[in-house]
């Protein structure tokens, strides 16, 4: 159970615009988090080099993720909000806790035979242990909470068992055991195009999103366009089986206003999309008319941006220390200054 005494780290990549699906399905989550507990939010730019990125536009990135964290509703003075590249601790227990993770454990990681496909020969070392980066993440910290999908259980299970085998090799209490939190209702945010589809900026179609820096005339257009079918809505939600892309409708206006599907449709029943796709579009440009106006205050003063990400960093930087001080000292090993 989450409360004042937990502390809460999580960590995004920095992969540009972010859509309607990244902003119901985690920001949303760590908005409410930061007024229940201690959270440490990081912008995971160290992950991103796992794989090739074109080095200015991975600094675009990393500023227009913070920009939009922060735009909705991320308060750094809630929260520590930082880039993990500004904060050296977190390789430097990496490499400490590699030594401790076995090869074994790594090797059944589920996502890196997703993330590397037929090319696993080909992919880079840090695709592969990166796993072991999360565990620092997390660890140096001393986290309480990780909140994740159930596709991410699996690597806070990798983070529990490193703590445990270095607390238990070198006969130290040093890491807090995480537990994985997941949410009991995350939203999950489907394609508009394809309610089977995750919504995802790598779509090649624009028209499958919602993206936080669209125009209110682009979110009408492409609520108006999104794929339903001629059924009007049913009373319970339930009724919803086999109609993917009108359920997922339902599902983003229920969580935009914090309800269940099954009210929605209760309110909507025996009603067409051509009354529905107004009120939900309506609904969407209001909640995230605010949110664009706060990214354009961020384009304006970049300075800003780089002011609250310093700060976040120092903080970071301070609350690790102790735990890789303690890392060091259990190993045995003296630290240069």
């Amino acid at each position: 159970m989450i409360g004042p005494n937990s502390r809460i780290v999580s960590g995004i990549q920095p992969t540009g615009n972010l859509h309607l699906g990244n902003y119901l399905g985690a920001i949303r989550r760590w908005v409410k988090m930061q007024d229940e507990a201690q959270c440490l939010i990081f912008l995971a730019d160290l992950h991103a080099v796992t794989v090739y990125n074109e080095p200015s536009e991975l600094r675009r990135n990393i500023n227009g993720m913070a920009a939009a964290l922060i735009a909705c509703g991320i308060d750094p003075d809630k929260a520590v909000l930082f880039n993990h590249a500004r904060v050296p601790a977190h390789p430097e227990l990496a490499w400490l806790l590699s030594c401790t993770a076995r090869v074994g454990w790594l090797n059944r990681m589920t996502q890196f035979k997703e993330k590397s496909g037929k090319n696993r020969e080909g992919a880079s070392v840090g695709l592969y242990a990166y796993p072991v980066l999360q565990a620092a993440d997390v660890l140096l910290y001393q986290a309480t909470h990780v909140p994740v999908g159930e596709d991410q259980k699996q690597h806070v299970e990798l983070m529990r068992d490193i703590a445990l085998k270095f607390n238990t090799d070198y006969d130290v209490d040093l890491f807090t055991i995480p537990e994985p939190h997941i949410a009991e209702s995350a939203a999950r945010i489907m394609s508009l195009r394809d309610g089977r589809a995750k919504m995802s900026k790598s779509d090649t179609s624009d028209m499958s999103r919602i993206n936080l820096s669209d125009e209110d005339d682009a979110i009408v257009q492409k609520i108006r366009k999104a794929k339903t079918d001629p059924e009007p809505l049913p009373e319970s939600a339930l009724a919803l089986a086999g109609r993917p892309e009108a359920l997922n409708l339902v599902a983003i206006y229920a969580a935009l206003t914090d309800r269940t599907p099954n009210s929605v449709t209760q309110e909507y029943a025996g009603k067409g999309f051509g009354a529905f796709k107004p009120a939900l579009a309506e609904l969407l440009v209001q909640t995230l008319g605010p949110i664009r106006e706060r990214l354009k205050q961020f384009e304006a003063d970049p300075a800003a941006l780089e002011a609250i990400l310093a700060k976040g960093a120092d903080q970071a930087a301070e609350m690790a220390a102790p735990t890789l001080e303690g890392a060091y000292r259990a190993l045995g090993l003296p630290r240069g200054r």
